[in-house]
Order: structure tokens, then sequence, then C-alpha cells
């Protein structure tokens, strides 16, 4: 199969300047807003080459030259490439050559194709050694070296095929050979001939063809037999719509004539049913969303007016089993109808020898939900073992954050569309979906693994940390090594992580501070009511800091001169407070501390910074130290 490695769009519809896009061997991704011009790129590649005759995808210079510079363009007489696509040569087209025309004749393993306005197609860099040729020619034929110095002499084969060498039979003889087997089956070219040989036999049948879908061949709910017969748009019927239905006959191998002059229509629905349940069973492959979905087909008969015979119209609905009801396929998910219509279409190239195509996808997925959008993604990584695949996309959900290589922005400036990579890009808006899709993805990774703490904030995690390490050198229980702590915060965060990341299969609890009857409290409480966190995985300082606590917070764990002399080591200006100073009357230090220094506050946060710095060993803590932040890293590692 050729590879598509480069595109250069000129002077179609956006592309007011030449873009060079290069291209992935698998899949590349165009991100851009809506109107800047993703649509037309596909649209161009399309109509290089596709896959069957539609005059929708052909050149017109009235509708597809930029509309500011079309009266221009049309009196210069200029016959302009809105598209040059570069393509790899694969392995097997090399052999084949090679031992055709004999090694060192084909001398590049790349060419270009591009369509032009007025004049078609025209081939570019299919480079042949044609010296080579007329010298491997030896072996085969088996002339003497004297035929082969004047037939190297001429040098070309438009020379020799042209030349008389009278009655010198051998020389005839090679005229006649390269007339038959090269000129004759190449194309009508005034350049090199071999080159003409090469690409008319080996390059052109095997150019990629495109194959283009958007979200207008998804089938509609009710299809007239007579339009598919007649290839008539009728109605509401487009003209893709009517392409998706006859590919669905197609694939059912139902001869549309026959059902429409028949009067009994089960053998035509089971068919249909038949071709259906196997369309279903590859969607279920990838689609996750919802399994109790089937299509259901029947054939109805609407009366005509003038005692015509009755229209018969094809049916298509979908059944939920869980339901059990059934609507029309327009009126339930488009995603599935997306899915369901683009497997449809996709059935025309499938079973094709070769399967030589290019995939176009224009918008996959727009009707999506994100769940389901990562099972196309995971179905476009599958097809990209057989197909190249080049789709556009504004949804975060469609770009995969660990190949943001085979990302290219679309942007539509003043000076018309713009094509670059993604680290190229500077405007904003064209960047969302990469930045959304990255942003998501380091969330994500928040959760590095199975089993997560949360807690309110980064001091939890510095005292939680070096503790559990300071016990583990003890030879005491830590907590867990398979438990990752998260700061989320503050109490509002907690609860929304919770409710966010419910489902994700992720073990989850919460160690807190004591609260008062705040609103994030009343959420936290509303989330173990509904029973999307379990009562014993939300744990409080206070459980662990001693009976005289009815509230607490880490700091409570330490023994105050401890927690004192760690606040005196991070904020000198603190340095010197004593216990005694202290209100007991308050229930936690902080609370205490914030009398002493008359109503203000400090950073909390500095003290657990400081402590992982302080170079402070196992003597420095007082047992009951030890033992309170053992008790409850016992009690945490319960919890998983």
């Amino acid at each position: 199969m050729f590879i598509l490695k480069q595109a250069k769009i000129n002077k179609y519809k956006s592309y007011s300047a030449q873009q060079e896009v290069l291209l992935e061997s698998d899949v590349t991704t165009l991100v851009g807003k809506n109107e800047s011009g993703k649509t037309a790129f596909l649209e161009a590649l399309a109509k290089l080459n596709y896959f069957t005759n539609d005059e929708d995808f052909e050149f017109d210079t009235v509708q597809d030259y930029p509309r500011n510079e079309l009266k221009k363009y049309q009196r210069s007489g200029e016959d302009l490439e809105p598209i040059v696509c570069t393509f790899q040569l694969d392995q097997n087209t090399i052999d084949e050559i090679n031992t055709d025309l004999g090694e060192g004749v084909l001398t590049t393993d790349t060419f270009s194709v591009s369509s032009r306005y007025g004049s078609g197609r025209i081939w570019y860099h299919i480079n042949s050694n044609e010296k080579q040729y007329l010298e491997n020619l030896q072996l085969p034929l088996g002339f003497n070296d004297k035929t082969k110095e004047k037939v190297l002499e001429l040098g070309t084969v438009k020379k020799i095929s042209e030349a008389d060498f009278g009655e010198d039979t051998e020389l005839q003889s090679v005229i006649e050979h390269i007339k038959s087997t090269i000129v004759s089956e190449g194309f009508d070219w005034d350049r090199v001939l071999v080159d003409a040989y090469i690409t008319k036999k080996y390059i052109s049948p095997r150019l990629p063809r495109f194959w283009y879908f958007d979200e207008y061949h998804e089938l509609p709910s009710r299809v007239s037999i007579d339009a598919i017969r007649n290839n008539a748009i009728t109605g509401e019927l487009t003209k893709q719509q009517l392409e998706t239905a006859k590919a669905l006959f197609e694939l059912a191998m139902i001869d549309v004539e026959e059902l429409a002059n028949s009067t009994n229509f089960e053998s035509f629905i089971a068919e249909l049913e038949a071709t259906s349940n196997d369309i279903t069973d590859k969607i279920f492959d990838y689609w996750s969303t919802n399994s109790n979905l089937s299509i259901e087909f029947k054939i109805d008969q609407v009366d005509r007016p003038n005692n015509q015979a009755p229209e018969k119209i094809l049916d298509i609905r979908v059944k939920n089993h869980r339901h059990r009801i059934t609507l029309p396929l327009k009126n339930r998910s488009k995603g599935f109808n997306w899915f369901f219509s683009f497997i449809v279409w996709f059935s025309k190239i499938q079973d094709e020898k070769g399967k030589n195509f290019i995939l176009l996808l224009d918008e996959p997925g727009l009707n999506l939900h994100a769940s389901a959008q990562a099972d196309l993604l995971r179905f476009i990584n599958d097809l990209s073992s057989d197909y190249q695949i080049v789709y556009s996309t504004h949804s975060p959900f469609m770009v995969e954050s660990d190949k943001l290589h085979r990302v290219r922005t679309v942007y539509d400036s003043d000076a018309g569309s713009i094509i670059s990579d993604a680290i190229q890009e500077k405007d904003p808006d064209t960047l969302f979906p990469l930045q959304a899709a990255l942003g998501y993805d380091i969330a994500q990774n928040l959760f590095v693994s199975k089993n997560n703490l949360l807690v309110e904030g980064p001091s939890d995690l510095n005292y939680l940390t070096f503790m559990s390490n300071l016990l583990e050198s003890e030879g005491r229980e830590c907590l867990r090594d398979d438990v990752t702590i998260v700061p989320v915060g503050g109490l509002d965060k907690v609860v929304s992580f919770i409710s966010l990341l419910r489902g994700s299969k992720l073990k989850i609890s919460c160690l807190l501070d004591s609260f008062n009857n705040t609103k994030g409290a009343q959420r936290l409480d509303s989330l173990i009511q509904s029973k999307i966190i379990k009562d014993k995985h939300v744990r409080f300082f206070d459980e662990f800091a001693g009976d005289n606590y009815e509230k607490a917070d880490i700091e409570d764990l330490f023994e105050k001169s401890e927690y004192l002399h760690i606040l005196g080591e991070a904020l000198p200006e603190y340095n010197g407070i004593a216990v005694s100073e202290l209100d007991d009357k308050k229930q936690t230090i902080l609370l205490q501390l914030k009398s002493v220094l008359g109503g203000k506050d400090f950073n909390h946060y500095k003290p657990s910074q400081s402590l992982l710095g302080m170079g402070l060993t196992a003597k420095y803590f007082s047992k009951d130290t030890f033992d309170r932040f053992e008790k409850m890293f016992i009690e945490i590692n319960k919890l998983y």
C-alpha cells in the first residue's frame, strides 16, 4: 500500500496560499475551529482520486477556486493545481518493478501526483534510469556486445523506438521488444518513456483512492425503494443518504428491482436483518455506551394518487431491549446512527482486494459522549493497521494527548486557512482542544495508582509522607506503598473529586480536618447518604489526635512542643512561642496559635515544607506522636 507522505493545497476554497502538510503513516488529526478549513482540506484530498465516480468529488473552478480571486484567475488563462500529493512506494511494488525492468532502473521510492482545475491529473518525480534499462535488456534478449553498443549510443527508449536499423535483424528485434513491452504499455508521454511505462502499469492502478465520510451520510429512518431503484433524490433524502442506503442493499445482496416488484417482503427483511445483525455485532466491539440496541426493518406500502401502485418504503427502527421500545432511527442516538451508517458505507470498500484506500473522516463522533469518543478513537486506531486515516475534530476527547505528533492545526487567518504542526500554533481558540486534552490527561494521571487517599492540601501530603517514612525506618506500620496521597485543595474540591470519579474503578478514601456544618460538609454527607462513598472511607484527624480532641487538624497529631519547634524553624518571627502561652480552651493548635498572634493567621504550608528539610530523626518525636500516626496509618490501610 502506498503511503501519503505530504499534501500541498493551494487556491482551493479558503486556502489562498499554498500550505504543505506532512501526513502520518497511520493517523493524522486535523484540529481547528468551525469554518477554519478542515473540511476543505479533506475534500481536496478526496477529489484527487475519489473511490467512486461522483461529480461532487471533482474539481470545479467556479465552486472551488477562492471566490475573491476567481475572476482574475479566469482571465489569466492559467491552469493551477489545487492539490499535489506525494506518496511513498511500498516494497512489493519496488520489487515487482526491479524484477520486470532490472535492478537500478527505478531511481526513486516516492512520487507525486496532482490534479489541475482544467486538465486533470499530472504525475511527477517518477524517475527511472533508461540507460540502465537498456543495459539490463542484454540478459533477457541475449544480443551481442556490438548491438548493445548501438543501443546505448542512442541512449533513450524514445530514440530507439523511432530508429530504423534496416536489415540488422538483432537490432530490429530489440526495437520490436521495446515497442511492444514499454512504448505500447505506457502513457503517451513525450518525456522518459520508461517513466510512462512504470506509471501506467505499476503506479496508476495502485494509487490510493480516498474514501470520505461525514454526518450527511447517515441513514435516514425511511427510504423509498423507488428512489434507490431510480437513483433519485426525493423528499428529505439527500444524495449522501441515498448512497448509504444503496450500500445497505448491496451489502445485503438484495436485488432492488426484484424487491420493487414483489408483494412478499419477508425474505428481503430477513436478508436485511441478517446483515444488520452482523453490522451491529461489529459496532458492539467498540460501542460500550449501550449494548441493548438493535436495528429492525419493515417495509411499508404507501398509497399514491391516480391509482398508481403503492410506494414501497423501507422503515428503519432502533429497538431498545431494556425498555422494550422501538423508535425511528433518526429519533435514536445520533452516535449509534453514525456508527451504524459508517460501517454500512465502509462496507463498500472493505471487501475489495488490496484495500488500497485512505480514509477521510470529517468530524467523526461529533454527537458522541466523551466515553463513546474514546471508543471511536480505539476503532480508528484499529482501522489504521489496514488504512491510512485523516480525520478532523474540534473535540478534546478526539485528541490523544500522548500522540500530539499526529495533530495538525487548521487556522482561518486574514490570508486564508493555515495548517501547521501543533507546536507551531499560536491561536488560543485553535489550541483549546489540545490544551483541554492535555489537561484532562494530567488530571487523570494525578491518580497514579488504583488506591488513592484524598487530603485537603499539600501540607497534609508533606506531613503524612514524612511521618510514614519515619515509621517505616523504625519498623512500625506506615502507609501502604500502593496508596497515593492526592491533595485536592479544600473540602469542596474533595467532594467534587469524589463525585466526578465515581465509577472509575479507583479506590478512594478521605482523610480530613474536622469541620463545622459547612456547605462542603453537607455535600460530603449527601455523598455518603447516596452511597457514592462509604462512611468508613471518610476519616478525620480528631479520631487519632487523642481523647481530648473533638476536632483536630493534622498538626494536632504532633506534641505541641514538637510543632512549635517546626513552626519556629519555618517562620523565625514565631520562634520562641512556649506551650504555656497557648489557650487550651481553643480546640486545635492552629486556633490556639491564632489567638496568641492576636487573630493573625500564617501560612500553614511552610512548616510542613520546612519539616522535610530539617533532618529530624525518630529520636526527636515522642512515643505518643508515633503511636498516633501509626494508629492512623493502620486504620487507613484497612480501607484498601
